[in-house]
């Protein structure tokens, strides 16, 4: 299934039939072909990327001045002083995630591609190891643990069932 992105609109005109008796029958004309698919564009455009958030895990982080600071209707600053409030508070933001990502996101993505290198190493050459051990070795465990159950603490709790089972508790107002 294709997205909408993909799909060209095109539009036929019936009226170029009157404007074709004026015109010679050999020249037609020319109507301006429909725009490339994104992937074959010149122009630039969002492309797979440059979204750099396709799953939307940081959509949280969507934040603009109104979010953090507002001015209620009884007070109010000076329209100059709001507007560079917004100007410095969007400026310091972009800037300082700007300069924090040069210094920090290389080292720290390499951090966490090693840390889910070692991850997905232990898991294929460990965890998932023991468990199919453990799901191969499981029948024979089950028959040996249904077996001490059997023997030895079925007979214990039935045995302390029927002892208690003679003893009434009557609670009374005295």
């Amino acid at each position: 299934m294709m997205s909408d992105e993909y799909l060209v609109e095109c539009n036929i005109d019936d009226d170029d039939d009157d404007e074709d008796e004026d015109k010679d029958d050999d020249v037609k004309e020319m109507h301006p072909s429909p725009p490339p698919p994104p992937q074959f564009s010149s122009t630039p455009s969002l492309t797979w990327g440059e979204i750099r958030d396709p799953c939307g895990i940081n959509k949280h982080l969507k934040i603009e001045f109104s979010d953090v600071l507002a001015e209620p209707v009884s007070t109010h600053s000076y329209d100059r002083v709001w507007v560079y409030s917004g100007i410095g508070f969007e400026s310091t933001r972009l800037w300082g995630y700007r300069c924090l990502t040069a210094l920090c996101a290389v080292p720290l993505s390499c951090l966490c591609g090693c840390l889910f290198a070692l991850l997905a190493c232990m898991h294929i050459w460990c965890v998932m190891p023991c468990i199919q051990v453990c799901h191969s070795c499981l029948p024979c465990v089950r028959s040996l643990w249904m077996s001490a159950v059997n023997i030895f603490i079925a007979p214990f709790c039935t045995s302390v069932a029927r002892c208690c089972s003679g003893v009434y508790v009557v609670f009374s107002k005295e």
